[in-house]
């Protein structure tokens, strides 16, 4: 049986123990604070958690007493970051964003032809909200084109109604007599504006010269003016060298300038010659010659290897070289035979 004073002297030791045990500072848990918070707490003592702003408790207690063995309880709570509504779609844009949490941010840009309607970054915050509206892409809307002078508007190809935006279209043409110089379309840029206006000048061109052994017909007007044509032809035997008709170019000169081209008279009396794939003889098929341009073949004899072969020969303006290989043959030299007669190499 113990005695009363030992009872007395161990009751009195425990409580010095017990007495002597503090909690310590309590531990950190992320993005949260502790009220009170100190380096020490004597059995009793309360402390409360509560997650900082920006943040929401998930779990866990919040008040805990430091117990009489100065150890604090095992603490369980998260303080997880408050969400922000979903943002993650811009119609005509796109969105960078990491997570739609405080205290993160999202940036906004819009595609080429749209400009965006709000701030181009909004941060999550400690309320869950969005520090700003939300923007929108809203399309690039130019005015309507100006008309140059001298020239009327041909098409005007608009995406939206009554308005033009980006790569919208518009095509001017130019009055009677005058010429456009740069591009006759112009574009709606993603700057809101047109691209560069063509121009409308009044072109002349003079009046066209008759070609030698031709002539030239053209309106009977004052003046001669852009797009305005002239018809050229040629007297009889002569041969039009470019084009029958000409037209009056943007820089006052005209597409081109033809002439008359003469015919040839072949110098030779009696051959038979290759025209226009046939075998014909000068003395009765072409005893006027041929015109400007065209071609005969002259049959050449290769005595060594008793053959003929044929050299061409064309009228140009008159003047005609006939091939040094031919021979005219004889109508006296009736026992020599014609190298057109002649099987050919």
């Amino acid at each position: 049986m113990i005695s009363p004073v030992l009872a007395l002297l161990v009751s009195f030791l425990c409580h010095c123990v017990i007495a002597g045990r503090t909690c310590p500072r309590p531990p950190e848990i992320p993005f949260s604070i502790v009220v009170p918070l100190k380096f020490s707490y004597e059995p009793g003592e309360t402390i409360v958690y509560s997650c900082k702003p920006g943040y929401v408790a998930q779990t866990g207690m919040r008040r805990f007493t430091c117990p009489l063995t100065g150890f604090w309880p095992i603490n369980s709570l998260k303080c997880k970051p408050r969400v922000c509504p979903f943002a993650g779609i811009l119609q005509n844009g796109a969105v960078s964003y990491t997570a739609f949490q405080y205290p993160n941010s999202i940036n906004f840009t819009c595609n080429k032809g749209f400009y965006l309607n709000g701030t181009d970054s909004v941060k999550c915050m400690e309320d869950g909200k969005w520090s700003h509206p939300l923007p929108n892409c809203s399309p690039i809307i130019c005015p309507p084109p100006s008309i140059p002078n001298f020239a009327t508007l041909k098409l005007l190809k608009s995406s939206v109604e009554n308005s033009s935006s980006y790569q919208d279209t518009a095509v001017f043409d130019c009055l009677p007599h005058y010429a456009m110089f740069g591009n006759d379309t112009i574009r709606c840029t993603e700057h809101g504006n047109w691209t560069e206006l063509p121009e409308c000048r009044e072109v002349k061109c003079p009046f066209p010269t008759r070609p030698d052994n031709g002539f030239v017909n053209y309106p009977a007007n004052h003046a001669l003016f852009y797009k305005d044509k002239a018809i050229y032809g040629c007297h009889e035997t002569y041969v039009l060298d470019g084009p029958e008709e000409v037209e009056c170019g943007k820089f006052g000169t005209w597409s081109a300038s033809p002439t008359c081209k003469a015919s040839c008279k072949i110098p030779v009396k009696k051959a038979t010659v290759l025209y226009k794939g046939q075998k014909v003889t000068i003395q009765d098929n072409l005893k006027n010659g041929i015109l400007h341009g065209e071609v005969i073949s002259f049959f050449c004899k290769n005595k060594e290897r008793k053959c003929s072969y044929t050299e061409d020969a064309q009228c140009l303006d008159g003047n005609i070289e006939i091939p040094k290989c031919f021979k005219e043959h004889s109508s006296w030299a009736f026992w020599k035979s014609d190298a057109a007669s002649k099987q050919p190499c």
